[in-house]
């Protein structure tokens, strides 16, 4: 029931986002059916993950892999500033789909006092199992 109803929202959520790119070409269709949703990896994910690994941690093109909103947060309270604080961060969207096929968050990240003082960090929400052991540039991760 509840998957379901996540995959209802899915739709919905894709649905908007495909139908909102201004100015795309009338002939440019995607099948919902071949979009991953929730947790399901595309067929090519080992060369999409090599692609991404080409942009820095939390970039657009290599979001931070997490599972659910839970995942977002725990990894965003285990970040740390070059000074060894823990930045304040606020979600600030989703931006589309992302370069694993799935809908994309977009984190507004602020270390007062330190560098960078404040970045824009995407996650990828849709990757069930995996803990990311990485920080992005200029951060660094506390130990659990």
């Amino acid at each position: 029931m509840i998957r379901s109803f996540r995959h209802l929202i899915a739709v919905g959520l894709v649905s908007v986002s495909l139908t909102a790119c201004a100015g795309a070409p009338q002939s440019q269709t995607v099948a919902l059916d071949d979009l991953p949703m929730f947790g399901a990896m595309p067929k090519d994910i080992d060369q999409r993950l090599q692609n991404a690994s080409a942009h820095p941690l939390g970039h657009k093109e290599n979001p931070v892999r997490v599972y659910m909103p839970e995942g977002e947060y725990a990894y965003l309270q285990r970040l740390r500033c070059q000074n060894g604080n823990m930045p304040a961060f606020e979600r600030i969207g989703n931006f589309g789909i992302g370069p694993f096929g799935h809908i994309i968050d977009g984190y507004d990240v602020k270390c007062p006092g330190s560098e960078p003082a404040q970045s824009t960090i995407f996650m990828d929400m849709y990757f069930p199992e995996y803990i990311e052991t990485k920080a992005p540039p200029g951060f660094t991760l506390a130990a659990d």
